[in-house]
């Protein structure tokens, strides 16, 4: 047994009007398995389902939220947000997360792949003042920089100062979808993210996902760009974060990020290391190429064969 490899529509949902083409491509690149991501629109729906009750390929997951409401036609994971203070928006996640289990039950999905939400400043977030200081100063070790571990301390001192409204509204979300989802056989994966205000933060993964009882269809789900983002700006060690999360796994975005800091590039023609990440698949897992529309499709065909090859080092063939 070994993990299934799957491409993300993100990589071309958005050049497509027919979501039956939209896969044929997919399944001509030599993919058994895809990602529906978060921008497909609720046009692509019927060749999406008329491609896999014909068996031209198998969904593995897909990102809430899919399909995306009525009228929204580009990706929008965080359209709405479970941790929200505004009650009407809190109540339309929910809603359109339903949805997606519903969809993702409905074509064999065993994944939805989720954002949680973020910490909301009306005024001075902290985030830009590292950002700034980052562009400011290139090629620096942001954990051994002193001034910039003030400015890091500092903004993280407020920010969890201002986290626990938030954090509340998205624990409260996630109990009530977790329920649902478990009734449809569908599998929760709480994405890490990329963005310093996004929740759950860096340090509070482990816990929480330790919180969520064993039994229950959930677990960590974890990007490579997203942490190797984290790791330039000293939010975490990339593999270290990896030790205390991949016991709860359930599946990987695999992207590669630029030297000039740019994700969702071919695997391998960045700056991570993705022979470390493969330590941590499990035959169980699900990998899934996360690439830019702007990979050429040479750039996906190379990152398929790098993939397989560590999967093939990894893993004896079945």
């Amino acid at each position: 047994m070994k993990p299934i490899l799957a491409l993300s529509t993100c990589w071309c949902s958005h050049r497509h009007q027919d979501g039956y083409e939209m896969l044929r491509e997919m399944a001509g690149l030599g993919f058994e398995w895809v990602e529906l991501s978060h921008g497909i629109r609720i046009t692509l729906v019927p060749g999406i389902l008329r491609a896999v009750e014909e068996g031209i390929i198998k969904v593995a997951s897909c990102h809430n939220f899919c399909p995306l409401p009525n009228g929204v036609m580009h990706a929008a994971p965080n359209l709405y947000m479970p941790s929200s203070r505004d009650f009407k928006e809190r109540d339309q996640w929910l809603r359109h997360s339903k949805r997606s289990v519903d969809f993702a039950a409905q074509l064999g999905a065993r994944n939805l792949i989720m954002h949680l939400g973020s910490v909301e400043f009306l005024w001075f977030n902290p985030a830009p003042k590292l950002e700034q200081y980052l562009e400011v100063h290139p090629g620096i070790d942001p954990n051994k920089d002193a001034d910039y571990q003030k400015l890091l301390t500092r903004a993280l001192t407020k920010l969890r100062s201002k986290k626990s409204v938030f954090w509340n509204h998205m624990r409260a979300g996630l109990s009530e979808l977790l329920t649902y989802s478990g009734q449809k056989n569908v599998a929760l994966g709480l994405e890490n993210r990329e963005k310093f205000d996004e929740l759950p933060l860096d340090a509070d993964y482990a816990d929480f996902i330790a919180a969520i009882p064993s039994t229950a269809l959930a677990g960590y789900w974890h990007d490579t760009g997203h942490a190797h983002i984290k790791e330039s700006m000293g939010l975490l060690q990339h593999r270290a974060h990896l030790e205390k999360n991949a016991p709860r796994a359930l599946g990987f975005h695999l992207h590669d990020v630029s030297a000039e800091g740019r994700d969702h590039q071919p695997v391998g023609s960045g700056k991570i290391d993705f022979h470390m990440i493969s330590e941590f698949w499990r035959p169980e897992h699900e990998l899934v190429l996360e690439l830019s529309p702007r990979v050429t499709v040479e750039g996906v065909r190379e990152s398929k064969k790098r993939v397989e090859a560590l999967i093939a080092q990894r893993f004896v063939t079945a």
